[in-house]
């Protein structure tokens, strides 16, 4: 009788099983695979990269916080993609729900630098300065007394030949990294001071017999003077026409400047306004020293537009802020006594 057919060799079903659990193993390592870079990932996370940080440990921190559901899948993404070295110091935010791909995509982008907002009142002056910024987190006060009294940091205030940069550190909110130095945080507030003082605006200084340095000196007594901006033409004007005129400008906040103390802290009984220093305008003619203080940008432009008459057109000399909460200019100084007894 004849067989139907031969049994298989038993190496070639051995063979057989062997492709068979191979093609099952693959199948599920891609699967599995595609589970751990495909599916979603934990909540929003955001990493921070500091100098010396690897790959290998941030990827360690997102499986630990659940994030991803494994580090070695999210390196091997970033090793294929040829971004596993592009990580950059900064704060990456990572959406809830992120798929490894989509982290490797997060992570190979340009990360948010961790920064704080500092704002700098007008009129501030330089020893005021440190203070606001230690309260900020940044720097340290000495490293920032060191960079105030560093003139190279400014074009102004070596062409004025200044001993510090009093006047030439612009008052606005800055953001600055957390890191940031006293001299990086200074240069920031000249380099802004620098731009308000341009060629043109230079120029305009220029025809009122001012140099850049003279220009932010009145500046700041303007803006020391001025109860507001709207007022500040005004009181420009005043002071230029007693420039001009050759009378001594009597600015109440540059003998307290030249004291070392605050204005409501000076004492005309004890002297103060006889009392001479190279900043006091009662003591002596012109403009004093230097700035008082950081002017802002009223303050730079009310030098530049100066409305230097009265109402009648006769040149503005003396003015008063009254107890009415109005401005009183005046051409002489008999009517300014007036408006002194009236409304102070």
């Amino acid at each position: 009788m004849t067989r139907l057919g031969r049994r298989r060799p038993t190496w070639l079903r051995l063979l057989f099983w062997l492709v068979l659990l191979l093609v099952l193993a693959a199948a599920a390592a891609v699967y599995y695979l595609y589970n751990l870079t495909s599916s979603p990932g934990g909540p929003r996370y955001t990493l921070e990269v500091q100098p010396g940080d690897t790959l290998a440990a941030k990827a360690s921190e997102l499986q630990q916080k659940g994030v991803i559901k494994d580090a070695r899948v999210l390196r091997f993404i970033m090793r294929q993609r040829g971004t596993a070295g592009g990580l950059k110091e900064g704060l990456y935010d990572i959406p809830a729900n992120q798929s490894a791909f989509q982290v490797a995509d997060d992570l190979a982008s340009s990360p948010r630098i961790p920064t704080v907002s500092v704002t700098i009142p007008e009129g501030k002056r330089l020893k005021d300065l440190p203070a606001i910024f230690e309260k900020a987190g940044l720097s340290t006060p000495a490293q920032i007394r060191a960079a105030l009294n560093d003139v190279q940091l400014s074009a102004g205030a070596r062409q004025g030949k200044a001993s510090d940069l009093e006047g030439f550190l612009f008052p606005a909110t800055y953001p600055f990294r957390l890191k940031a130095s006293g001299q990086d945080i200074v240069k920031t507030l000249s380099g802004r001071m620098d731009e308000e003082l341009t060629p043109e605006r230079v120029a305009q200084a220029r025809k009122l017999n001012l140099t850049t340095f003279q220009w932010v000196t009145l500046a700041s007594i303007v803006q020391a003077e001025a109860a507001n901006a709207a007022e500040m033409p005004t009181v420009a004007g005043v002071f230029l026409n007693r420039l001009r005129d050759g009378i001594k400008l009597g600015s109440d906040p540059t003998v307290a400047y030249g004291l070392g103390k605050d204005l409501p802290d000076l004492d005309r009984t004890a002297g103060d306004f006889t009392k001479d220093t190279p900043y006091s305008t009662y003591t002596r003619m012109g403009l004093p020293k230097g700035p008082i203080n950081n002017p802002g940008e009223a303050a730079l432009t009310s030098v530049l537009s100066a409305k230097r008459t009265t109402e009648g057109g006769q040149t503005a000399l003396y003015f008063l802020h009254g107890t009415d909460g109005q401005i009183h200019v005046n051409t002489n100084y008999a009517a300014h006594l007036r408006d002194i007894a009236r409304y102070r």
